[in-house]
């Protein structure tokens, strides 16, 4: 959806966009240093991962203890999360286990990515920045989530009863759902028209530009090349 040469300026419009959210949303600290390295250590939750890693070589409390030179009322609270391990615990735990000190603090649970985006916290940008006649604007609809396998935007085209946007092409693929109003697009030297409800895939690869028949909506995702 979006030129070229945007690319490096969209990708820092969306990082901003994110920093401002984050600024929005802060709140006071007022934790000490060691409430922080507590929270913090507590998300890698090192007390779960030690009980699984117990159980499923079936040693018990006593006889970690006796391996590791801890003793088992010790064990006990780490696995329950009452006491954090320091590091030499841990790598003490680890060669009992023949497992690097990395297996407590790698995500073995390969958590699923979830990302909620609520309506007030996006912002509206202009097709180019400081554009005085943008033939669109754009509002990121995953700005928080990382790692995105897809780009997804809505976007709303004012009424333009002869310029089109600027051509332009980026590699990926792209998708368009109109939500409302009369939306052409120009592929390939051709204009196509679409109306409310009306969808297009295509190879953004290719050089296109949009124009909105009348004020128009739409729904636009946007993906990476194929490898």
């Amino acid at each position: 959806m979006f030129p070229v040469d945007q690319k490096d300026d969209f990708s820092t419009i969306e990082n901003e966009h994110a920093g401002l959210i984050v600024d929005k949303l802060k709140f006071v600290n007022t934790e000490n240093s060691e409430d922080t390295i507590q929270r913090v250590l507590s998300t890698y939750d090192l007390g779960n991962k030690l009980r699984l890693l117990r159980l499923r070589k079936k040693i018990s409390l006593v006889d970690l203890g006796k391996h590791t030179g801890l003793s088992a009322s010790m064990l006990s609270q780490l696995e329950n999360g009452k006491l954090i391990p320091t590091l030499p615990t841990l790598a003490r735990i680890a060669m009992v286990f023949d497992v690097g000190l990395d297996f407590f603090f790698s995500d073995r649970r390969r958590r699923k990515l979830f990302s909620v985006v609520r309506a007030k916290e996006r912002m509206r940008f202009p097709d180019r920045a400081g554009n005085p006649d943008p033939k669109f604007y754009f509002e990121v609809l995953a700005f928080s989530a990382q790692e995105k396998g897809l780009q997804a935007y809505l976007a709303e085209f004012p009424e333009s009863p002869s310029a089109p946007s600027q051509e332009h092409f980026h590699d990926g693929a792209e998708f368009l759902f109109v939500l409302e109003g009369d939306l052409a697009i120009c592929y390939q030297g051709e204009e196509h028209q679409l109306t409310a409800g009306d969808s297009v895939y295509f190879d953004s690869s290719e050089p296109h530009s949009y124009r909105g028949v009348t004020a128009t909506k739409a729904i636009v995702i946007s993906t990476p090349p194929r490898l």
